[in-house]
């Protein structure tokens, strides 16, 4: 019930009906999203392969990471932004979709997989990045993380197909 009334309340703000009913807002919003998701997606794609070590194999991953990092952060906040503006459209009819729900379970499982490395192999990078392959753990890391950005983009695919047409 308190998600169902956050969700109207959401709806009803003057945000919600800017974006709802602004002829520019919501394409200029959903343009800048998916241009963001281009950058982010295009650096976590460089580092995942990476870490599988199928590209760049002379780069060290501790200096691969520290310059995409800022790129990743910085992509990926502009992203939420833009998300939660889009999201706030409509929130009861994107909430209502299989492939909303599903998409937030991808993008939650995308930053354990980020919190789990970082806790764990990504706190011993400078010692193994020198290695002439990256750690199992690493290996397993990149391959999930492409594998769930690559489910959070087909299901924001799928959020706009089946939606109603405005």
């Amino acid at each position: 019930m308190i998600l169902d009334s956050s969700l109207v309340w959401l709806h009803d703000t003057s945000f919600g009906t800017v974006i709802r009913e602004s002829t520019w807002a919501e394409p200029i919003i959903e343009t800048i999203h998916v241009l963001t998701l281009t950058v982010f997606l295009g650096f976590v794609i460089v580092l995942d392969l990476r870490l599988l070590d199928l590209i760049l194999l002379r780069a060290r991953v501790s200096a691969i990471f520290r310059q995409l990092n800022p790129w990743l952060f910085g992509s990926f906040a502009i992203m939420l932004v833009t998300g939660i503006s889009l999201f706030a459209g409509d929130p009861v009819l994107f909430y209502g979709t299989i492939f909303f729900k599903l998409k937030m379970l991808m993008l939650l499982a995308a930053a354990l997989n980020v919190v789990v490395f970082n806790l764990t192999l990504g706190r011993s990078l400078m010692q193994w990045d020198a290695r002439a392959t990256t750690p199992r753990g690493a290996k397993i890391t990149g391959l999930l993380s492409l594998l769930l950005w690559i489910s959070v983009v087909a299901c924001g695919r799928g959020i706009a197909y089946v939606l109603p047409p405005p």
